[in-house]
């Protein structure tokens, strides 16, 4: 299947695997559940990022960071949720969200795409791999996606939030 483009409609089933941050402790987190983008996301903005596997060097030190950093703008621009996924479990994106101090409530979803089927199906695995690979995506209020980009070499550009606040 095609990866998402600017114009599309965000597709409809998608669920990820998330584990809600509910404390600081990266040691404890409770149970997996299911988290239905689709009805989550209705009626909101969000930014979609997806890095190629938690706690890896660029997406810990280049990806991530500044998504944290510039939350605030992103708000100020009418984001109302960044995702962030990867094939990673919902344990793992718990303690990630954790160490980088993400709460509950920053505005800032740490999911897991199990087994990257969202990246298989509507976005970008890695090449010659089965990891997600390091893309980002605007969702409009109306589900229509206005920006999706993926990094064609190593590094952090068209998937950085200084491209996505550009876009918006």
């Amino acid at each position: 299947m095609a990866p998402l483009q600017a114009g599309d409609k965000f597709p409809s089933g998608v669920k990820f695997e998330w584990v809600p941050i509910t404390d600081d402790d990266p040691t404890q987190c409770g149970r997996p559940q299911e988290y239905d983008a689709n009805k989550e996301w209705k009626g909101k903005k969000v930014v979609l990022i997806s890095v190629p596997g938690a706690f890896t060097p660029g997406c810990q030190a280049h990806h991530l960071p500044p998504y944290i950093q510039k939350i605030d703008q992103l708000k100020a621009k009418g984001v109302d949720l960044v995702a962030v996924i990867a094939m990673n479990d919902g344990w793992v994106m718990n303690a990630w969200g954790k160490v980088n101090k993400i709460k509950g409530d920053t505005g800032i979803l740490m999911l897991s795409d199990t087994k990257s089927q969202f990246a298989k199906n509507h976005g970008w695995v890695v090449p010659g791999g089965d990891r997600n690979g390091r893309w980002a995506m605007i969702i409009e209020k109306d589900g229509t996606v206005s920006y999706a980009e993926t990094e064609k070499s190593t590094g952090v550009t068209v998937s950085g939030v200084d491209a996505v606040l550009s876009k918006l």
